[in-house]
């Protein structure tokens, strides 16, 4: 079982949409703690919402997601999605994202397919010397704007770095959340540097557990490896997640122009329950 912060950072939907969900008989907490009163949920659970989620994306009230969820194997959910697609053809093209997801679900819905599994690996993280720079910004595609701005900040203290660079995202909130996320980036150092704010140089802290996975393609793909760790920790009942997440981009949009051929490797702390 997961609680309600570590279902949101595995599924990457936030807490507010799960409370949002299990208050209109969506998504319901798989138990709830007589105790403490805290939701907690379960892997078995990851479908359903994932059908929240399309289902929502593409325009479907509270309402109708709940008649489709108790529809959705047979003629009924077929031919919902066939009327769906019509609309959306006839849209202009900012529509055509909602296109691609009904085509999607239609190829898939007889299946009920689970998104591709990641395989995971535990691995030390040494303690590192960087420079970063840490804000809380509007939402995480924003995360680009913040390399930038590091980027930028260096340049203009001249300060040397190695020639092949090792930089990675640090993730200080322990959910998902919709704005005002809290990002560090750092570019790893090869000796100690002084710095004046907004940049800072500080060790990193060194990791014994932190289970490690490499996505392959666009951005969007990191979602489903978060997912499939919730899988994982389901299988491996002795590990459970503590302190924060790193994102380590090898191939991105400055050494690699088809988004296709990305690598980010996602790095989320464990220890021993």
């Amino acid at each position: 079982m997961f609680k309600i912060g570590e279902f949101s950072k595995l599924t990457q939907v936030s807490i507010r949409m799960l409370r949002y969900y299990d208050e209109n008989d969506l998504l319901k907490p798989a138990q709830t703690d007589p105790f403490s009163g805290y939701r907690l949920y379960s892997v078995e659970q990851i479908p359903r919402l994932q059908k929240i989620i399309f289902l929502r994306d593409i325009g479907y009230t509270v309402s109708e997601i709940a008649v489709a969820l108790n529809h959705w194997s047979g003629d009924f959910m077929a031919d919902q999605l066939k009327n769906k697609q019509m609309e959306v053809e006839r849209l202009l093209e900012e529509e055509q994202e909602k296109l691609r997801r009904i085509k999607t679900a239609l190829d898939s819905i007889k299946k009920d397919e689970v998104n591709i599994r990641y395989n995971f690996t535990i691995k030390q993280i040494s303690s590192y010397p960087v420079i970063s720079l840490r804000r809380v910004i509007p939402n995480y595609f924003c995360e680009g704007l913040l390399w930038q701005e590091l980027t930028e900040l260096i340049k203009q203290t001249k300060i040397n770095l190695p020639v092949r660079q090792q930089c990675f995202a640090v993730y200080h909130d322990n959910e998902c959340k919709e704005v005002d996320v809290d990002v560090e980036v750092c570019v790893v150092t090869a000796k100690a540097v002084e710095v004046d704010e907004p940049l800072y140089f500080r060790r990193t802290e060194a990791v014994e557990m932190m289970a490690s996975t490499m996505v392959y393609g666009p951005y969007e793909n990191i979602s489903a490896a978060y997912r499939s760790l919730a899988y994982w920790l389901t299988e491996h009942a002795g590990f459970k997640m503590r302190g924060k997440d790193r994102q380590i981009c090898h191939r991105g949009p400055w050494n690699e122009e088809n988004p296709a051929h990305y690598l980010t490797e996602i790095q989320i702390e464990l220890e021993k329950t």
